[in-house]
């Protein structure tokens, strides 16, 4: 299979458009779930990865479904590139009994086990004790299982992550931190509440980092390709920041409650041009290449709108959950 020049790691062609379609697919699903929220369409808040498909995409592309990761209140993109189930996902967040936790998790606590997702979170850095049990879980299984721990720059202010990278580094787990930094905790810049750089915080403990451009597809194809071999060859944990930023607010209607923008909608528009958005800055690279022609682009783009209806008209024909399954899986009897 031919390979391109993008870069200097056998990513055939195929495998480009690969990630390209999965981003492309997060993107359309939170597309959905945010105007569907503004709508009233399900219970619950969303939280939305529209921005930062290009960190969980190139990672999980390399992981298998023997491999964990733990996820985040904004955990729908991590679900997706792991392999989750979108009709499943759609079903999760709309209450419904075909949801992949039977309705009951809601958009913040999409699982799927089988698929090695241990699940979204929806208290800031709650996943991170979890991911580094897996790890070791998968080190005395030795079967050369990696455990990866998606968060943000807020999750990277919590005394958690200190523990999780001491006993990462000291029993040499197959461990692989990946820090989303987005720039905003909430509502808050990071600037504001965060001092230094967060990837400086594992060298302490002697695991080795990569501060990438976590917009570019490639660049943490590349930094997640290192981690997971460390961690496959048993040599211990990894840390990754990826810079990013957040396009969406922290939680779709907060507009209903704050009394103020706390960014700049110049700060916004500036992030979703084509040299910026993850997504178009990675069609552009298809297009620049010849991988694909425009007509290319839309066509996929329709299959992938047309493959997200589909799973919204799933979630919306299944039945609610039986109030009699309400206390199932909460109580061990």
């Amino acid at each position: 299979m031919p390979t391109n020049n993008f870069i200097n790691k056998n990513l055939s062609d195929e495998d480009i458009k690969r990630l390209h379609r999965k981003m492309l697919l997060i993107r359309k699903c939170e597309e959905h779930l945010g105007e569907a929220t503004k709508n009233g369409a399900f219970p619950g808040a969303v939280h939305l990865y529209i921005g930062q498909e290009a960190i969980a995409v190139p990672l999980c592309d390399q992981l298998e479904d023997t491999d964990w990761i733990s996820s985040t209140h904004r955990g729908h993109g991590h679900f997706i590139a792991k392999g989750g189930d979108i009709k499943q996902m759609m079903a999760e967040i709309y209450g419904k009994s075909t949801g992949v936790c039977g309705g009951k998790g809601g958009s913040m606590h999409v699982a799927d086990f089988k698929k090695g997702i241990i699940g979204a979170n929806g208290v800031v850095a709650g996943g991170m004790g979890l991911a580094v049990g897996a790890a070791l879980a998968a080190k005395m299984d030795k079967k050369g299982a990696v455990s990866v721990i998606f968060f943000g720059d807020g999750a990277a202010n919590q005394g958690v992550l200190m523990e999780a990278l001491n006993i990462s580094s000291l029993w040499n787990l197959p461990m692989i931190f990946v820090c989303e930094n987005n720039q905003y905790s909430e509502f808050t810049h990071t600037s504001e509440v965060t001092s230094g750089k967060i990837s400086d915080r594992a060298r302490p403990f002697n695991i080795p980092t990569h501060d990438i451009d976590g917009n570019n597809v490639i660049d943490m194809w590349q930094a997640s390709s290192h981690a997971v071999r460390r961690g496959r060859n048993n040599e211990g944990p990894t840390f990754i920041e990826a810079h990013t930023y957040r396009q969406r607010g922290h939680v779709e209607f907060e507009y209903t409650f704050l009394s103020r923008s706390y960014r700049d909608q110049s700060e916004v528009d500036l992030w979703k041009r084509d040299d910026k958005d993850p997504l178009l800055r990675f069609e552009k690279y298809l297009l620049e290449q010849s991988l694909y022609i425009k007509n290319d682009i839309e066509r996929m783009h329709k299959e992938i709108q047309d493959e997200v209806d589909e799973a919204v008209s799933f979630a919306l024909n299944s039945s609610e959950p039986d109030p009699e399954t309400a206390i199932l899986h909460m109580i061990e009897e």
